[in-house]
């Protein structure tokens, strides 16, 4: 152990936090001055080899390691435990893992630093193919299909070091305390490094030691260091957690051996890596990653314009504003910058840091209104940017073939929401169209149809909402096992999932595969779903099934698309509706009836784009409207779309609904028909006095204690009416009161004594307001 000791003096152990402009100029100025002969950096080992490219890459950026092939089934029952693997496989968190790197991290800034003075540098950290075989395993435990493991590590309160050493400092907040000691410090200062790991040292003296793996991390650490002086480094820097940095330096107080049995025997599976384009957002700690930063935004501020970040900061601001037509002036700027520097002096900070600016950029920009501060903030504190990788950056096929489909479309991956209009009659349109479709197929939702647009309606037109988010990449990879291109792995993808679905869902793929122009798996979709249609009894399934299938009919010569085939299912199924509808409807309560109101409304929207079949259907639901056992809300739906298709005048109109409102019948039922009828749309009842005129005498028949039962459903129904269809409805209840109608209603003789209070109030309200 005494040469451990010798070799210890050659090893400079760089303390930082993960991502923080500080600790970056820190680690440079350092480096400047150790000149090491070989820089190890806390990582995935199994990026070695991709550090040659650091030069080629725009943070940010991050390190992807993922499984690189599913895990072989084992046992008896091959094809379930293969099942269960790729499961475990496809998992969001246990298949693949991220280092993300920002312009401003100092394990950047120390990549950056060896490649441009030709620096071998490693990472050391624990290998990522033995944490994500950890994490696997986990998850089967965890979906019982491996027997319960024995608790081997007792549960342990973690610290956090900063908040120790920002409670002894007299901070109440650590990251302030951070910031003030590390991250806004100027050039030429002292290197902070000894006193950061003498500060760590103490915190862990008070903790114990690591254990679990923390301490797997830190022995397989230890064990890269000692290899490197094996090799006859003479300067070692190790960049790494602050936290960490005691267990290096100290790498004489750690017995080998100890280490060696910590990292025996510990699972492992084959792993790949590559870089992928990273976001500030996805650096930020609000959304969810456990080492970001508040406001990545203010870093990348602070380590691009060092000198003068303030007055920079709220000059930018000023932009901002102007760009959205408020008025500031250089005055404002001016006086901003004094503001938030008085701040900082009087609460003994440094430099003013991002609260005292957001709080001039309030306070003086903005006059006071938080609104318009808002504005500011949002984008400013994030300063939200996707970096880029080079061309020669390892990558499965299909994301190469989706770079160059991306180049030629003229479509460019932004971290920025961006509202895509799409003409399908241009070629180019039409081109753009079927790659968004064929991504989301492949669960790359880099695209989203938004609702008001024309996307998934089959219209010539289609509207998009784009942006990219990191995690596609992994979404690429995933779906590389179906094929080469975009093209060939959505039409593999679309016949799995044909193979084993339900008949909606596979309307729905036959939706997809027109507008995703995927030809080839057509056949194979359709085969299934005549099957499916032949066979399946489900009324609700069929009914769900039509809609899309029907519009693939309608509109499938816009991608140009025969229609034939479909047409013909469309309409078997339609005529298995109609016998099953009578039927089906019985015996449902309240909730079943409605979701059943959608689904008939669904389906006369499919029969009228069927054309041929809508006499047919709406037969069937005339049939269907005078049956005495059909629930309220669909009685009134059916008969709302036979007024609306002429199959029912207004005389018949009001004599069914002079019976429905009978007092022989239950008021709860005539409320749940008039909701069928009204649903939509309720401007019948403007256009048609007499209509109103015999709801409004029903109304005003009930006894109190009715009216009282049946209000909240009044309610339902009325309050799902807009502001301005709703007035338009009082309107034409006061001509009734007027005589302004085809009649006037029976005026019911004021209680005085009730109306006492009420008046009171409008007079006293009349009082404040002056009037």
């Amino acid at each position: 152990m005494g040469s451990s000791r010798t070799d210890t003096s050659k090893v400079s152990v760089l303390g930082v936090r993960h991502h923080g402009p500080g600790s970056a100029r820190a680690v440079v100025a350092a480096l400047d001055e150790i000149e090491p002969d070989l820089v190890l950096i806390e990582g995935p080992p199994e990026a070695d080899a991709l550090t040659s490219l650091v030069g080629g890459l725009e943070p940010p950026v991050a390190l992807l390691v993922h499984l690189a092939d599913t895990p072989k089934a084992k046992g008896k029952d091959a094809e379930r435990d293969a099942e269960a693997a790729e499961a475990a496989r496809r998992r969001s968190t246990d298949g693949w893992a991220f280092w993300p790197f920002a312009s401003f991290s100092p394990e950047w800034a120390a990549l950056r630093h060896a490649h441009e003075n030709g620096v071998p540098v490693r990472f050391c950290d624990l290998p990522a193919s033995h944490t994500l075989a950890e994490r696997l395993a986990a998850a089967e435990t965890t979906d019982g299909e491996e027997e319960e493991q024995e608790e081997t590590e007792p549960p342990r309160e973690r610290i956090d070091p900063l908040g120790v050493l920002a409670a002894a400092a007299g901070y109440d907040d650590a990251e302030r305390w951070w910031d003030d000691v590390v991250e806004q410090r100027g050039d030429g200062e002292p290197s902070p490094f000894p006193a950061i790991a003498d500060a760590m040292a103490a915190v862990r003296a008070e903790a114990g030691p690591a254990t679990g793996r923390e301490a797997r991390r830190e022995a397989h650490m230890r064990q890269t260091l000692r290899a490197a002086l094996r090799q006859g480094h003479e300067r070692i820097a190790v960049v790494c957690g602050a936290w960490h940095a005691p267990a290096l330096r100290d790498l004489a107080d750690y017995k080998v051996k100890d280490d060696v049995a910590l990292l025996k025997g510990l699972p492992k599976v084959k792993t790949a890596a590559t870089w992928v384009p990273w976001t500030h957002g996805r650096l930020a700690s609000a959304g969810g990653y456990g080492a970001g930063v508040t406001s990545p935004g203010w870093y990348h501020h602070l380590f691009t314009a060092p000198d003068r970040p303030v007055h920079r900061w709220l000059t930018e601001a000023a932009r901002l504003l102007r760009e959205e037509g408020q008025q500031v002036s250089s005055s404002h700027v001016i006086e901003g910058v004094r503001l938030a520097e008085t701040l900082a002096v009087l609460r003994g900070r440094p430099l003013a840091g991002l609260d005292e600016v957001s709080e001039a950029v309030t306070a003086v920009l903005c006059e006071g209104e938080g609104t318009r501060a808002a504005l500011v903030h949002g984008r400013m504190a994030i300063g939200e940017r996707l970096g880029s990788v080079p061309p020669e950056t390892p990558m499965v096929p299909l994301q190469r073939d989706l770079i160059a489909e991306q180049k030629r479309l003229r479509l460019k991956p932004e971290a920025f929401e961006r509202d895509l209009d799409l003409d399908l009659r241009k070629e180019s349109h039409r081109a753009r169209s079927v790659l968004l479709h064929r991504l989301r197929l492949l669960g790359v939702e880099w695209g989203i149809p938004t609702p008001h647009g024309g996307g998934g309606r089959g219209t010539f037109r289609e509207s998009w909402r784009l942006r990219w988010h990191p995690e596609m990449d992994v979404a690429l990879i995933e779906a590389a096992r179906w094929g080469t291109t975009v093209s060939s792995a959505a039409v593999a993808r679309t016949v799995e999932i044909a193979e084993a679905a339900e008949l909606p869902t596979l309307t729905k793929l036959t939706e997809q595969c027109l507008f995703a122009d995927l030809g080839e798996a057509l056949p194979e979709v359709l085969a299934r779903l005549t099957d499916r249609a032949a066979t399946d009894a489900d009324i609700t399934h069929l009914m769900s099934a039509l809609p899309p299938l029907a519009r693939s009919t309608r509109y499938g010569d816009v991608r140009g698309t025969d229609g034939g085939h479909l047409r013909s299912v469309a309409r078997e199924i339609l005529t298995r509706v109609r016998i099953g509808l009578v039927g089906a409807v019985r015996g449902l309560d309240d909730d079943a009836a409605g979701r059943f109101v959608q689904a008939i409304d669904e389906t006369n929207g499919a029969a009228t784009l069927l054309g041929d079949d809508l006499a047919e259907w709406l037969d069937t639901l005339a049939d269907l409207a005078v049956r005495e056992n059909v629930p309220g809300r669909i009685a009134g739906r059916v008969n709302r779309i036979l007024t609306d298709a002429g199959r029912v005048d207004a005389e018949e109109l009001r004599r069914r609904l002079g019976l429905v409102m009978s007092p022989g019948v239950e008021p709860t039922r005539a409320v749940a028909w008039l909701e069928g009828f009204l649903q939509g749309s309720g401007l019948i009842l403007v256009h048609d006095d007499r209509l109103l005129g015999l709801i409004d005498t029903w109304l005003l028949g009930l006894s109190e204690e009715r009216f009282v039962a049946i209000l909240p459903l009044l309610r339902r129904t009325f309050g799902a009416f807009g502001g301005g269809e709703r007035q338009e409805i009082g309107t034409a209840v006061t001509r009734l009161d007027t005589g302004g109608g085809t009649r006037v209603r029976e005026r019911r003789p004021v209680d005085e004594r009730r109306a006492a209070p009420a008046v009171a109030a409008v007079l006293g309200l009349l009082e404040r307001s002056g009037a």
